[in-house]
Formats: C-alpha cells, structure tokens, sequence
C-alpha cells in the first residue's frame, strides 16, 4: 500500500513539474484545475503533488473541464446550457432577426456559439440564408431552430473555423 502512494506520489510530482508555467496565470496552480485545485488552491511547491494526486484519484479534473466545474471555468456542458436557455428565452426575437440576417440577439447568439467579433456578421448571413431549413416546421422550437442554426454553420468551413462553440 506504501509502495502504490509513493509510485503515486513520485508520478503526480513527475507530471506537476511537465505542467507548463502558463498554467498557473490561469488562476489554479500547476496541478491544473479540479478538486485537488479547490481544496488545495494555488499555492506553489510541494503542495501541488498533493492537488495532481487528488485531480488524479477523483478524476476530477476530466470532469470539471467537461461541466466548468472545480475552478476549471466554462465547459462544453455549460456553454450548450447557456445557449439553450438564451435561444429559449429569445426564440421570437430571433425568428424575426435571422429573417433580417441582423439584430442584438442575433449578435448575442453568436457570441454564444464563440464566434469572434469578425465572424459575427458571416454568422447571422449563414443563419438569414439558411432560414428555411432552420424554420422549415411549424412545429420548430428554440432546441430545434438552436440545432439547425449549429448545422449550418457548422457547414461553412470559413465559419466553423471562427466559431468556437458551435
């Protein structure tokens, strides 16, 4: 059992020293984000295996980066959230702004989807464009129509390149 901890504790030590120093400016130390960043915070040296060991032994670290959880900042889980609930609560308004191919919400739901602020107005032409088949039912709502907007852009190399969310 001693043998295991210290293999353990000589491997996270190994790897916390590979991190690479830009890790740290983000905020959790080299261990990187994840419960052993929660309970054992920054702070450099030693401490830093026992945060590895703990991201290690939890999988932790997998997991926060995946939600935004554990210090590890927005993930995938809750920058899909995120656009749900804004497609949900703007659905009107953007069926009227994507017939328009312009309008705040619009821009706002690029944002969303991480397209930087150049690609902002590729976004909304891809979306005007390509209002029929986001609005092709009666029955579309803000889960479809946020899906078939994702589709389409997806589809345009230029934007999918620029969009970081989508």
């Amino acid at each position: 059992m001693k043998k295991g901890l210290s293999v353990s504790l000589a491997f996270a030590a190994t790897l916390s020293l590979a991190a690479p120093m830009a890790v740290s400016a983000s905020g959790y130390g080299a261990a990187g984000c994840g419960l052993g960043a929660v309970v054992f915070g920054s702070k450099p040296g030693i401490i830093q295996v026992l945060a590895a060991t703990t991201n290690g032994t939890f999988g932790s670290q997998t997991f926060g980066i995946t939600t935004g959880t554990s210090e590890c900042g927005g993930g995938a889980v809750k920058v899909q959230a995120e656009q749900k609930v804004y497609a949900y609560n703007n659905f009107g308004q953007l069926q009227k702004e994507i017939a328009q191919g312009r309008g705040e919400r619009l821009q706002t739901l690029a944002y969303l989807m991480g397209c930087s602020a150049k690609s902002v107005d590729a976004f909304s032409a891809v979306a005007q464009k390509n209002y029929a088949q986001i609005f092709n039912e009666k029955t579309t709502d803000s889960d479809i129509m946020l899906e078939r907007i994702r589709t389409a852009a997806q589809a345009d190399a230029s934007l999918a390149s620029q969009c970081s969310a989508l």
